[in-house]
């Protein structure tokens, strides 16, 4: 496993996510610098923590120094030209990881595409010192070639959103199928490792891989189950995470889509987290879902690992996150199968409340049935 220096902020959470990110990119962390401020002009960081990261690296010797912030190209040159050693932001560790994990074809094009995007940003950086005539030759490319290498990315991405569009077309097609045959559709979210495919696999009988590792879900899987005698189709999609760029989430939109299309969204939040870490990811998974345009009414709120905490902290969790007056709020063990039953019959009544015409007196039993 390759060494890694990670410079991240001075916040317990961010500490926790970031060597997450490093961990599950192949990085072993072997040494950390913790930071209130990551955002100085010329380096991200201040000229003594430069300094002092120099020492450190060059006792260490390591493979790749992690910058726990979006750094423009000019700050990614200034630290690499002064450490002499490759600087991976986080942008750059995040697609690190997706370009690992992703494993079907439309996830590799997602993939593909976010790293153009990403790539398309820092072309446009070195067109701008070329013009101003600032560090001529940056990144060993001149103006010209700055230019043929701007346009041949641009070529590159239309490429890939042909495929995408393609594949979303398709999946519009399977949509269109499924609701022509009147099929609830279920799609779990949530922040990245919450548990949101082993709750897929203890609902649908599954196996798909899971893990704690981040992003270990990057292409959605679809499949049947049955609730009250009738198929229900769930879905898994790619997790969360904060401080995601615009261009990844629009990069994966034809994963992300199948939550604006869904029926019932079941929203996954580890109830394990410290109270800091539930707030952050909490608000990023609300925010992201907000920004799809997945009404808050479709969300059934599933706290998840209830395993993990003791009973008494669960009901201040629920009132940390103001969730004491939601009805669809449930606590499951996604690894034990605890509650899973109830999280049926809440998502069976969430299905009767959105389709009331569905539902038809059996007069001869006075029951309702689907």
């Amino acid at each position: 496993m390759d060494k890694a220096i990670l410079i991240t902020y001075d916040k317990e959470d961010a500490i926790n996510e970031a060597k997450g990110l490093c961990e599950a990119a192949g990085y072993e962390v072997v040494h950390i610098i913790k930071e209130s401020y990551l955002q100085k002009p010329k380096y991200g960081i201040g000229v003594g923590t430069l300094e002092k990261l120099q020492e450190i690296a060059d006792k260490i010797r390591p493979d790749v120094i992690v910058f726990d912030e979006i750094l423009k190209p000019s700050q990614n040159y200034n630290l690499a030209t002064e450490l002499q050693r490759e600087i991976l932001d986080r942008e750059g560790l995040i697609l690190e990881i997706f370009e690992s994990r992703a494993s079907s074809a439309e996830s590799k094009l997602q993939v593909k595409l976010a790293q153009l995007r990403y790539e398309m940003v820092r072309a446009k950086e070195k067109v701008r010192l070329a013009n101003m005539g600032e560090q001529p030759g940056f990144m060993g490319i001149g103006k010209f070639e700055v230019d043929v290498y701007y346009n041949d990315i641009k070529h590159r991405m239309h490429t890939v959103k042909m495929k995408l569009e393609k594949a979303g077309k398709q999946r519009e097609l399977h949509r269109q199928g499924r609701k022509r045959m009147g099929f609830t559709i279920v799609s779990l979210a949530g922040y990245t490792s919450a548990g949101k495919t082993t709750l897929f696999n203890k609902s649908t009988g599954e196996t798909r891989i899971q893990s704690n590792e981040l992003f270990t879900t990057l292409s959605t899987t679809t499949r049947r189950i049955i609730i009250n005698q009738e198929p229900v189709l769930m879905s898994d999609t790619v997790g969360f995470i904060s401080k995601l760029p615009a261009y990844m989430i629009d990069a994966f939109k034809s994963t992300l889509e199948e939550l604006t299309y869904s029926d019932i969204i079941i929203l996954v939040i580890d109830i394990s987290d410290s109270q800091l870490e539930l707030k952050k990811k909490f608000a990023s998974c609300m925010r992201t879902l907000d920004e799809l345009g997945v009404k808050e009414e479709k969300i059934i709120f599933v706290l998840n690992k209830l395993d993990l905490i003791k009973k008494d902290q669960i009901n201040n969790k629920i009132e940390f996150l103001n969730l004491m007056e939601n009805e669809k709020v449930i606590t499951v063990s996604s690894k034990s199968g605890e509650n899973i039953d109830e999280l049926k019959k809440i998502i069976e009544n969430t299905i009767m409340i959105q389709n009331p015409h569905k539902y038809k007196k059996n007069e001869s039993k006075g029951v309702e049935k689907y």
